[in-house]
């Protein structure tokens, strides 16, 4: 689909923002009872609420908190300085579009912009929120009757596409709802509304159309792993239980395991029940899900969010609660993802697991570490017996530096297995490390690489341990040449070999490779310490503490800080002593 504007993240609050600049206001110094009430460029007077907060007050609280993330409560201040200016365009158009970032599609809804000066990423998305609040709200007939008059436009035209069918049956049109799909069998659009019209082609009772748009579908490219399980299910559905885990084992031969078709194919198995029949209210939800499943892939996340609330609406269902959320956090929006993900309770099972994972990734990303860690904790406590919880809780504690406690897990029965994986065993050598156990990190590392041995993080942390220590100075180097060939970008690794020239006693060789990993990294304590060694070693130590000093300045743990406020204090060795710190 070609989009009229580009899509950066945030786009849909950026661009109001852009578009709705505050009222001017003339002067804000009058109370509101004052003879002469403060007027607004257009020299309407000032509207303030029963609290003495004026119109403008409340429209920057509202847009400071959508831009901040906080949808919900900006929508809401928004919402009550629309409500005092409700004739404001620049407060309605703001205020519609951190309702429906926020969830209030409701409100969103009410305050659907039209004009000629409302450009289609906000004119079109409030048509079909409008168009969609009809169903919700079960006037099918209303919706329909929107949309004939007025189909959905670009930038939305394909959610509009999707859902239309459902909105037409829903209203009793059953003759457009069934209509044949027309377009390329490769393009990915023709086949999302194959398959919609094949599920619309269930419900309407007419199987056999049914199952031959979805055999159709199956043998497209790409069919097999995007229809599989809506086939599978009608398979079900029909009674027909080993058609459907035959079809379910051709597609994991096919695409491999997945845990979801695992569960399908043991439901099908176990005589479980088969999955109901969606409404056509549910068809319509999944349909927007579709679109937001496709605007998401095309990087156009804050669509995806907007799709997957309305679907929400028409299905309140937990996995697309999540879905939303996990599109506003791809579209930056962290707060708002973290309040969607907060309303996912202990009851959804899985879906809480992973809104507390989804969460705490959020909260990483945003350098909140103790947040992260409760989310975490949550997650796992929710989910026991799930190594990959536990493994990201034991990295977020090491992290955190709280080595015992993440050794404990790293060392327990869901992750200290016969087959584990080269990442659990790298974890593992860098809490020994970080734990001076270096007899047992090494262990774990060298195991790491043999099962993994053109790995560069492994080749470079196991050269540099054995390089740093002293123990094999000349091997480690060899494995961190490697790392280097493999990643030459990476300044770590270029660090690694500075210091291995370094331990060689090829100090002018340690300068220049050092200071082309700083310029990669130029934010790395560690780097800025290797060079001031190097320095010092070919005689510019002025340059040498220079570079010691802005180690201190870069918030280094504290046996960095009080080496380096060593060597500030005394220098380095001559050429060719230790420079593990004794003389």
């Amino acid at each position: 689909m070609t989009r009229n504007l580009p899509l950066t993240a945030g786009s849909l609050i950026a661009l109001g923002l852009a578009l709705l600049a505050p009222p001017v206001l003339a002067q804000e110094t009058a109370p509101p009872d004052a003879d002469e009430a403060p007027v607004v460029s257009d020299d309407r007077p000032v509207a303030f609420d029963a609290e003495g907060r004026s119109s403008y007050g409340l429209f920057l609280v509202g847009r400071l908190a959508a831009t901040e993330g906080e949808a919900g409560i900006g929508a809401d201040y928004l919402r009550r300085a629309q409500m005092l200016e409700p004739d404001l365009e620049p407060l309605q158009l703001q205020a519609f579009t951190s309702s429906l970032i926020g969830g209030d599609l409701a409100y969103a809804g009410r305050l659907s912009p039209e004009g000629e000066d409302v450009p289609p990423v906000l004119s079109e998305v409030g048509h079909l929120v409008e168009t969609v609040q009809l169903l919700i709200a079960d006037r099918p007939e209303a919706a329909w009757t929107l949309l004939q008059g007025q189909p959905i436009g670009r930038p939305h035209a394909r959610a509009g596409l999707y859902v239309t069918p459902f909105i037409a049956a829903s209203a009793g049109d059953w003759e457009t709802a069934l209509a044949p799909v027309t377009g390329s069998a490769t393009n990915a659009n023709t086949l999302f509304q194959r398959a919609h019209r094949a599920l619309l082609l269930e419900i309407h009772g007419q199987y056999d159309e049914a199952e031959a748009e979805y055999q159709r579908l199956i043998a497209m490219r790409g069919g097999s792993q995007l229809f599989t399980f809506n086939y599978g299910e009608f398979l079900e559905r029909r009674g027909r239980r080993a058609d459907a885990i035959a079809l379910y084992d051709a597609t994991r031969a096919e695409v491999g395991d997945d845990p979801v078709l695992e569960r399908a194919r043991q439901r099908a198995s176990g005589r479980g029940r088969a999955p109901a029949l969606p409404t056509l209210r549910e068809g319509a939800a999944l349909a927007l899900e579709n679109a937001a499943l496709q605007s998401s892939v095309e990087g156009a996340h804050e669509f995806s969010a907007v799709y997957l609330r309305l679907a929400y609406g028409l299905a309140p269902r937990p996995e697309t609660l999540l879905n939303v959320g996990v599109s506003l956090a791809e579209g930056q929006l962290e707060v708002a993802a973290r309040n969607t993900f907060a309303r996912i309770g202990p009851d959804a099972g899985r879906y809480y697991t992973e809104a507390r994972v989804q969460s705490a990734l959020s909260y990483q990303r945003e350098a909140m570490p103790e947040a992260a860690l409760a989310e975490l904790e949550k997650a796992f406590g929710s989910a026991p017996s799930d190594s990959g919880i536990a493994f990201m809780l034991a990295q977020q504690l090491a992290s955190m530096e709280r080595y015992p406690e993440a050794l404990a897990l790293v060392e327990g029965p869901l992750l200290d297995t016969a087959g584990q994986d080269h990442t659990v065993r790298y974890l593992r050598a860098g809490i020994f490390d970080a734990l001076g156990r270096i007899d047992e990190a090494e262990a774990e590392l060298w195991a790491a690489h043999v099962a993994q041995p053109d790995d560069p993080t492994i080749l470079n942390y196991l050269g540099y341990l054995w390089v740093d220590t002293g123990r094999r100075i000349e091997q480690g180097t060899e494995l961190i040449v490697r790392a280097a060939e493999i990643d030459p970008g990476n300044a770590n690794i270029q660090d690694s070999l500075g210091w291995a020239r370094y331990r060689q006693g090829q100090y002018e060789q340690a300068v220049g490779i050092l200071e082309g990993a700083l310029d990669k990294a130029p934010a790395n304590a560690v780097i800025y310490d290797h060079l001031g060694d190097a320095y010092w070693q070919v005689g510019r130590r002025r340059e040498a503490v220079f570079q010691w000093t802005r180690v201190l300045t870069l918030d280094p743990d504290a046996e960095l800080r009080a080496e380096v406020e060593r060597k500030l204090e005394d220098g380095l060795p001559v050429p060719g002593a230790s420079s593990d710190g004794s003389f």
